[in-house]
């Protein structure tokens, strides 16, 4: 897959910014995710032939070039997002994934429809602290619907708000669900820091 700019340009932090400003529950983040952090997000996925990923939330694409950049030409990717223009992006930059106007919850349904499940590997960028409850109830079960057996959930908590009650009830949630803890890696090198956290499906 062709590579391309990871997200982080002037444009990039002004679109996010602006979406930010207009919807905070739904963007959670007033800057772009650092390529380091990217990088990291990605680090520990086997991305070999014939792998389904999907990327929730990918906003301006910091995630999405550096999954492109690891993924064979048998690979399936399906990104998912909200916001128009965060769509529009992702089809200007990556033409050759897969990105779709919608919300994460409908996950079950979209991956359904391309013949995605079980899925390999779910990456997100959602701000789920900021979600409400009801709407990240829906969008968890529907990764516990559609990860397979062995596949992994990526996601990052600001190291700010990791100890909060939210973070911390949503690491529990998911603890439960995936049938252990996740692995953890500190991101200094992004802002805010970030602790990046991964789950293997029992």
């Amino acid at each position: 897959m062709s590579r391309a700019p990871n997200g982080s340009g002037l444009r990039e932090h002004l679109l996010l910014f602006g979406r930010f400003l207009r919807s905070p529950r739904n963007v959670g983040a007033i800057a772009p995710s650092s390529a380091v952090l990217a990088r990291a997000m990605v680090a520990g996925l086997n991305l070999g032939d014939h792998t389904s990923i999907v990327e929730l939330g990918p906003g301006t694409g910091a995630f999405t070039g550096a999954i492109a950049a690891r993924l064979r030409p048998s690979s399936r990717y399906l990104a998912i997002d909200r916001e128009p223009a965060f769509v529009q992006r992702l089809r200007e930059h990556w033409p050759e994934l897969e990105s779709v106007c919608a919300s994460a919850a409908m996950l079950p349904s979209l991956a359904r429809e391309r013949g995605l499940t079980p899925i390999d590997h779910i990456v997100s960028g959602l701000p789920f602290a900021s979600l409400p409850g009801a709407m990240t109830k829906q969008i968890l079960d529907g990764i516990e619907q559609t990860l397979r057996p062995g596949g992994t959930f990526t996601t990052f908590q600001y190291v700010h708000a990791y100890p909060l009650p939210p973070a911390v009830a949503f690491r529990h949630d998911l603890d439960g669900r995936m049938g252990g803890p996740p692995s953890r890696q500190l991101v200094v090198a992004n802002f805010p820091p970030a602790f990046v956290l991964t789950w293997k499906r029992a």
